[in-house]
């Protein structure tokens, strides 16, 4: 079987509001659940409700993945080392709440990563993103420093859950400034728990802790308010 690089221009676009049904990943081996299909919202949204996120490089098909183990923060894990208190007490970077979506996104496209040739953060993704943000479903925070968007943060909510997807940083700290500051108002405003997908060190010292893929999936929201989309056949 071949599949399309990309996007499939010939899978149907899903609205917000539709749900499709991926297989299980519980029933998967591996990270990777299935490949192909699109971006649009109803496909992006039917993902994350089910615990499942697009990962894929620049001229491979959608790669739909559920890490196991699983990288979450709870509310009462959430750490703010003494040395970042410090720089929050200083209000050393203005911190906002979608005040720029599109420039976040671009810009975590666009920072260089240590190991890594490129990004997973295709013009695609940054489009079907935005509609997302758009539509209400995608956030993003902000840091500023004399008026330049020097760091932040995105990702997306779902009922009780915040599926975290990428930060960047142009000055020491302003991501973790950012993506702090942003937790606290997600948890004060009753968000269970983020979701970091895979492991990193950055997160794990803000109080990342793993869980079993089965056991994060337990976790997430029924989406049996949704109307479900029938399965295109496989082609």
């Amino acid at each position: 079987m071949r599949f399309s690089k990309g996007p499939d221009p010939l899978f149907p676009y899903l609205s917000k509001d539709t749900l499709y049904r991926f297989p299980d990943p519980a029933k998967v081996d591996g990270d990777i659940v299935c490949i192909g299909g699109n971006l649009s919202p109803g496909m992006l949204l039917s993902a994350y409700r089910q615990g499942i996120f697009p990962w894929f490089n620049e001229g491979d098909p959608i790669l739909w993945q559920s890490p196991d183990p699983r990288f979450v923060i709870f509310p009462q894990n959430l750490h703010i080392s003494a040395s970042m208190r410090k720089i929050l007490k200083k209000n050393l970077f203005e911190i906002s709440f979608d005040r720029d979506f599109p420039a976040v996104i671009s810009e975590c496209a666009a920072v260089p990563r240590h190991g890594q040739h490129g990004t997973w953060i295709t013009g695609d993704m940054i489009d079907a993103y935005i509609e997302l943000y758009r539509l209400g479903s995608a956030h993003s925070a902000e840091a500023w420093q004399d008026g330049c968007l020097v760091g932040g943060c995105y990702g997306v909510q779902i009922d009780s859950v915040f599926f975290g997807e990428s930060m960047f940083s142009k000055r020491p700290n302003a991501s973790k400034a950012a993506f702090l500051t942003f937790a606290g108002h997600l948890f004060a405003g009753g968000t269970a728990f983020i979701d970091c997908q895979v492991y990193s060190d950055h997160l794990a010292g803000m109080g990342g802790t793993e869980l079993s893929r089965n056991d994060f999936l337990s976790l997430l929201p029924p989406a049996s308010r949704f109307t479900c989309a029938p399965r295109p056949p496989a082609g």
